[in-house]
């Protein structure tokens, strides 16, 4: 018996696919290109389970689309910036190059035991001088497109750690770190002027076919285009008007009360000299300890604190209190609100706590609701009412009318808010792309000359987690001169935000190793945009969204030739175990390296690539593994034992016999559906379902009394072709075993027979009231009522009615015959 020596046969073709460098890939223009892409990683030092599923849907697709005859561009690197390599330089004294090279040249022997069709050539690590050259280059042209600037911005602040904190890092006003009590603090940090591109980011997803729908909405969230209006309220007793920005102006005459942001810079001049200073200033003092998660979150209290000033409702002309209250944000609109109790849940509970009247102006017509008693704000769509000359009017019908007053009045215009923020890209942190500007007192802010780039990282620092970036403490960086007018100057210590370097990589891997641009115009016409994209769904808004706006604005400066960098996208789900992620505290983690240790490295791709469809989270099943592992063997076993009879064989075949028939059949509808799912649906389940049905008819045929030794062949070499993308190593080996000197992954993609997938014969069953009682083999092709005619007229029939009365007869072709008695 044949012995699958995984370990040997793996070994053997990763070493012969590195030396004959057999996915290296060239521009050809006589063919059509195929640009598949996973989503490169960090580099951690050890890949998981869902790397393996990622990478090993990508390499079926890829092969796949190389064995039909596409160029394709298959390419991995590392995103390798980032706060784990600094923290380990803080815990353990290790440089974070060191780390991060030592993690790389780790995952990189993984990533190599997996059998991946990559062009290691063109591997990219964006913390190589080599990448991130380019990336200070992209930042200096975006720079002078005015699309990069900088400005001043509250940020949460832990003066324990001296250090910027996410919103998720700040834990009930307190550093999740330190457990210090979280302030603001203003920093001057850099930008990119994202909303630049709010509307072509937002309009582009309806044109986007090929992404999952549930991403488009996601990112059309988060991009949270409101049409609306922006009203000027004046301010009592001060020369100041105060805009609002509000998508219902039908509900102002509901408006009782304004809310201002603490942050606001009014707020100090509406306060300043009165009695009410010190309590509005205590206030801003409370609330810069809280993230806006908390300040915006519907089932916080409701705080704030009156302004002891009043605004005047333009429609009205009443008096209204100002207050001052968290849950308004200077991010949003104008960072003024008008309140509408009536309407709005948030309005609603701030009214009731300051005693504020709750004016109902859209009466929903529900009879459950009484408006003129309101328990809770109620929906906003309905018949205006407490709206004066409106009151009637469908409350759609008013936002139109009163949005073409406030413009005819010159008491405001009708405008478009978006949730999107411009991206804040200054971290304070080393081990990132050094920002490549320079701080001249005479010139300010000037780029760095493009000739000097890269702008290298400084290895003088100290790592002690506290205080502003350890590339401050750096001797040789920060005193430089200024580029333009030669005086003493100082360059900037912040480094990029990690998500720049991902946001380009797809066009570095074009052209990997052009070391006189990032990337040549021709290459990346030839190759953008990519064709598929895969990776997981929590990187559906900010990573595929800065990736987006990047290609935009490099289209803009005509350095690419295409608007969107992917057209399809695929997002894979979890790999779980026992009903839960994957975790080290839970101690459910399955190691890559350990399966293929023991099973090897095509057992784990099939399985994982067999048990769930790609979309949906796959639960890991040590059975599962088991069974993969002994189908290869099975096949190897098949294979090893006709290997002689194939090699022998004609390359024509003739079909003699039924048997010969089932097992053309078999082979053919194995090719069509493996080409449909490998080639289109990604169902690679079925693909393999099917694929298992080819090797269960090879058995049954090889044990036949007749052998056809040319269709045999046939369908054995077939059946290596369409399993060689899944499990490429095993593949490999019987393709040599057969006497192929060739590499199965240079083989044509084998084509199916429609007329070998018409049977002759065709299986249906036999109901009696519903049950199924006997299946029977028929002619292919009959009628309804030929097939009911043969199936009553059977003595078997006959039997299985016995005396009792036939109803009805439904015959269905090609499926059944359905007796009704009684």
């Amino acid at each position: 018996m044949a012995y699958y020596d995984f370990k040997t046969i793996e070994s053997k073709w990763q070493k012969k696919w590195a030396d004959e460098k057999l996915f290296k890939t060239t521009e050809d223009e006589s063919k059509e290109k195929y640009y598949v892409l996973e989503m490169f990683p960090y580099p951690s030092g050890k890949l998981h389970m869902g790397h393996v599923r990622n990478y090993s849907i990508g390499d079926v697709i890829a092969r796949y689309k190389h064995m039909s005859g596409f160029n394709v561009l298959h390419p991995m690197g590392y995103d390798s910036f980032g706060l784990p390599a600094e923290n380990a330089a803080i815990k353990h004294g290790v440089e974070p190059a060191e780390w991060t090279w030592s993690n790389i040249a780790e995952m990189n022997t993984q990533l190599r035991r997996l059998g991946l069709s990559y062009d290691w050539d063109r591997e990219v690590a964006t913390c190589h001088p080599e990448y991130y050259k380019w990336m200070q280059w992209i930042f200096i042209q975006f720079y002078k497109k005015g699309l990069a600037y900088k400005k001043e911005n509250p940020v949460n602040w832990c003066p324990s750690c001296q250090t910027v904190l996410a919103n998720e890092q700040v834990v009930d006003g307190c550093c999740e770190r330190c457990g210090s009590v979280v302030g603001k603090k203003s920093l001057s940090q850099w930008y990119f002027k994202i909303t630049d591109y709010a509307d072509r980011l937002l309009d582009n997803l309806e044109t986007m076919d090929g992404w999952p729908n549930k991403v488009k909405i996601m990112q059309k969230n988060w991009i949270g285009r409101s049409a609306g209006a922006e009203v000027d309220f004046r301010v009592k007793d001060l020369d100041k008007v105060f805009t609002v920005f509000t998508t219902r102006i039908d509900t102002i005459f509901g408006t009782t009360f304004m809310v201002i942001a603490p942050e606001h810079p009014e707020v100090a001049n509406l306060v300043k000299g009165t009695e009410y200073e010190e309590a509005v200033n205590a206030y801003i003092e409370e609330t810069s300890h809280k993230n806006d998660i908390e300040r915006t979150s519907t089932v916080t209290e409701k705080t704030g604190v009156f302004t002891g000033r009043y605004a005047i409702n333009p429609f009205t002309e009443k008096e209204i209190p100002i207050y001052v209250t968290d849950y308004v944000l200077m991010g949003y609109g104008t960072g003024i609100v008008m309140g509408v109790p009536g309407h709005d849940q948030r309005d609603f509970d701030f009214a009731k706590k300051f005693d504020i009247p709750i004016i109902p102006v859209v009466d929903p017509g529900d009879p459950e609701i009484d408006v003129n008693n309101l328990q809770a704000a109620c929906a906003a769509e309905g018949t205006m009412i407490n709206s004066g000359e409106f009151n009637g009017m469908n409350n759609k019908d008013a936002i139109k009318k009163l949005s073409d007053i406030v413009e005819e009045k010159g008491i405001g215009k009708k405008a478009v808010n978006y949730r999107l923020r411009d991206w804040l890209i200054s971290r304070q942190r080393y081990w990132g792309t050094p920002i490549p500007m320079i701080y001249c007192e005479h010139c300010g802010w000037v780029p760095e000359k493009e000739e000097n780039l890269p702008v290298i990282l400084p290895t003088d620092v100290e790592f002690t987690g506290k205080g502003e970036s350890p590339i401050a403490t750096s001797k040789t960086f920060v005193d430089t001169v200024c580029p333009v007018c030669g005086q003493p100057a100082k360059r900037e210590i912040d480094t990029m935000d990690t998500f720049l370097d991902s946001s380009w990589y797809f066009l570095r891997y074009c052209d990997a190793r052009n070391q006189e641009e990032a990337f040549a115009y021709d290459k990346v016409k030839y190759w953008m945009n990519v064709d598929q994209y895969i990776g997981g769904v929590e990187h559906a808004i900010l990573h595929l969204m800065y990736a987006r706006f990047f290609q935009m604005a490099l289209y803009d400066l005509d350095l690419v030739t295409t608007e969107e960098p992917f057209k399809n996208l695929l997002t894979q789900g979890m790999v779980i175990k026992d009903g839960k992620k994957m975790s080290k505290s839970i101690g459910n983690v399955v190691s890559p390296d350990e399966i293929i240790s023991k099973y090897g490295a095509d057992t784990a791709r099939l399985f994982i690539l067999f048990a769930a469809p790609p979309e949906r989270e796959l639960d890991w099943s040590d059975a599962g593994v088991e069974g993969s592992y002994r189908f290869l063997n099975r096949v190897f076993r098949a294979v090893t034992e006709l290997a002689d009879t194939v090699k022998g064989a004609g390359d024509k075949y003739e079909i003699k016999n039924k048997d010969d028939k089932e097992l053309s059949y078999q082979m053919n509808a194995t090719i069509k559906k493996v080409t449909e799912d490998a080639g289109g649906r990604f169902n690679f389940n079925t693909a393999i379902s099917s694929i298992m049905e080819l090797v269960n008819e090879i058995y049954r045929y090889k044990d036949a009394a007749e052998i056809n030794a040319e269709l045999l062949k046939a369908a054995v070499e077939n059946l290596i072709r369409v399993l060689s993308p899944f499990t490429p190593h095993i593949c490999e080996e019987m393709w040599e075993t057969l006497g192929h000197t060739n590499s199965v992954y240079t083989e044509s993609w084998p084509e199916y027979d429609e007329k070998a997938l018409v049977k002759d014969e065709i299986e249906i069953v036999i109901q009696v009231n519903g049950k199924l009682k006997e299946k029977l083999d028929v002619a292919n092709g009959l009628t309804r009522e030929e097939l009911q005619t043969l199936v009553m007229e059977r003595e078997n029939t006959k039997q299985l009615i016995g005396d009792k009365t036939i109803v009805k007869v439904i015959s269905v072709p090609g499926k059944l015959v359905n007796i009704v008695v009684k």
